[in-house]
């Protein structure tokens, strides 16, 4: 219940920051666009997030006669979490990673790399996809995309207006108004939705950890796949282009190269502190 609440707490703020930057774009007018755009943008992400998230890895779905032992792990495991079973998409990526993607449990995706299946063992193999059927039993699939799609949003409105106001003047009446203390909301407006969008994402990570643990009955065992694939992305993290690291808050464990500023900024919580939440959770109560 505290998830949920901060989840919309923060949702809303991301919202309140689309009318901001829609209202110093364009008065009220602008709001309403800044609506409509964030609208536009939150249906692609919920039809199409999927496809875009599958292509950018090029991964290619496993029929079960092709690999019929992990066809019958992701089946018990949803029968467990209760909801239905999911596709199941591999990519090539050498990094042992994992994530899921689709806009509800009945249209739900869950990807694994070449590597994960390569480096852990079953347990731990079991607890990393009870993770990513935590997300998708969460709903965390959609939220992540509307958090990412509406920070993307501001972080336009908030450039157009820069460019609007630039060049025209601004785009409404601004009698007495302070240019420089629009100039540094317009900076500032699309950084603080970034982390408001990486406060979504370290609360679904530590939301989708408990029920993946409640689904195996086993915390220890996601814990310590966290620590392998947490030491893995450490010693070869992977250099995407900018496109694909957009997408890192999808993979259970950020595969990228992390520089110091997106440490600070990062959308995964430390695995230290996931696996501190895990090994003290109370299992006597499922």
């Amino acid at each position: 219940m505290q998830n949920a609440l901060k989840t919309t707490l923060l949702l809303s703020l991301l919202t309140a920051l689309v009318l901001v930057a829609g209202y110093q774009l364009g008065g009220e007018s602008g709001m309403v666009i800044a609506l409509g755009f964030a609208a536009v943008m939150n249906f692609g992400a919920y039809w199409f997030s999927d496809k875009f998230a599958l292509a950018a890895y090029h991964a290619r779905e496993v029929p079960e006669e092709q690999n019929p032992a992990l066809h019958r792990m992701v089946a018990d495991l949803a029968a467990r979490a209760g909801i239905p079973k999911p596709r199941i998409f591999m990519t090539d990526l050498p990094v042992p990673n994992a994530f899921a993607t689709g806009r509800n449990p009945k249209h739900a995706v869950v990807a694994v790399t070449q590597g994960l299946l390569q480096a852990l063992d079953e347990r731990q193999l079991r607890a990393v996809l009870a993770h990513e059927l935590g997300h998708i039993k969460n709903r965390d699939i959609l939220l992540s995309s509307i958090a990412a799609t509406l920070a993307g949003a501001i972080s336009s409105l908030a450039q157009m207006a820069m460019w609007s106001g630039a060049l025209f003047g601004g785009g409404r009446d601004r009698e007495g108004g302070n240019p420089i203390g629009l100039l540094v909301m317009l900076i500032l407006t699309p950084i603080v939705a970034g982390m408001i969008h990486m406060a979504v994402s370290r609360s679904r990570e530590f939301h989708a950890d408990e029920t993946g643990a409640r689904i195996t009955g086993a915390p220890q065992d996601l814990a310590s796949a966290l620590r392998t694939l947490e030491a893995y992305a450490t010693r070869h993290p992977l250099h995407g282009q900018p496109k694909h690291e957009a997408t890192a808050h999808l993979f259970i464990v950020n595969p990228f190269a992390p520089s110091m500023l997106a440490r600070l900024f990062s959308t995964h919580p430390s695995t230290e502190e996931r696996v501190e939440k895990l090994m003290g959770m109370n299992m006597g109560v499922r």
